[in-house]
């Protein structure tokens, strides 16, 4: 069973910064890409962004020179700081990741959310 724990949500004012954090934790043999995407009410789920193993990443076009995502592999965890935040970033904010695990007698590669942190951008 794999789980990840999402933290960081909170109120904030815009401009502000907020650093939102994702642990993986379980049955993992590995971790390929891992990433963050958001809901806001009424609107579908969007990416936010994304990296890789290596560290390569990829962001939304809205959030692009104000969110950086940054990893930890030893610790299993994805990170997102935010900053110059705007109400348009208000939402649940949910880590992603593509997990390899060991199931019976093989590998399998499978992909999880946490259960998201609400973010909150108001004055």
């Amino acid at each position: 069973q794999v789980q990840l724990v999402g933290s960081g949500g909170d109120l904030v004012q815009p401009g502000g910064s907020l650093r939102l954090s994702c642990a993986a934790s379980g049955s993992i043999v590995s971790i390929n890409d891992m990433g963050w995407f958001r809901q806001a009410p009424g609107k579908q789920r969007e990416l936010v962004a994304t990296i890789t193993k290596g560290g390569d990443t990829n962001y939304g076009d809205s959030v692009k020179g104000r969110f950086t995502i940054s990893r930890d592999n030893a610790k299993k965890t994805v990170y997102l700081q935010m900053n110059s935040l705007n109400p348009e970033d208000t939402a649940v904010y949910y880590c992603n990741a593509d997990v390899m695990v060991w199931e019976r007698v093989t590998f399998r590669a499978r992909n999880y959310w946490g259960q998201g942190t609400q973010v909150t951008v108001s004055s």
